[in-house]
């Protein structure tokens, strides 16, 4: 892997990857082998103090493409069918713990809230699940996502 990417070139590439500038603070957690980012990890807050419930974003753009086209198949209904609920209850807690572990108790009373992707109960994107998956996240649904990602 790459040495350590320096800041501004991370806000290059996932500018570019966005198709827009992020709206609050990350960190590159996943890497392809030539120092590309595929997952980051957000900031609880966008710059201007809303809180951001999504932990970790996929912005790869050919896993997002393959991701969106699992969801446009259907993915999410079966994702939520094929998951034992009780695995994606226990993901959503896990998940909100630890962005928890990210949020400076001397800020706004506002708060992130949810689990992946802001819910609390069954699967809202299979986006989220994933990416949390890539970067080391215990996601049932995200290795659900693994098993059945199109090439």
């Amino acid at each position: 892997m790459p040495e350590q990417q320096s800041l501004e070139s991370d806000l290059a590439a996932v500018t570019r990857l966005l198709g827009r500038q992020p709206s609050g603070g990350f960190v590159v957690v996943v890497r392809d082998p030539d120092g590309s980012p595929i997952v980051i990890r957000n900031s609880p807050f966008l710059h201007d103090g809303t809180p951001m419930p999504t932990l970790f974003w996929l912005c790869d753009l050919d896993l997002n493409r393959r991701v969106s086209t699992l969801e446009a198949e259907g993915g999410v209904r079966r994702a939520q069918g094929e998951v034992p609920r009780d695995d994606i209850e226990d993901a959503h807690r896990r998940y909100s713990a630890l962005r928890e572990t990210f949020i400076d108790d001397s800020g706004s009373e506002l708060r992130p809230s949810g689990g992946v992707a802001g819910t609390r109960t069954g699967v809202k994107c299979l986006h989220a699940h994933f990416a949390w998956h890539l970067a080391g996240g215990d996601d049932a649904v995200g290795r659900w996502v693994e098993k059945n990602l199109p090439d």
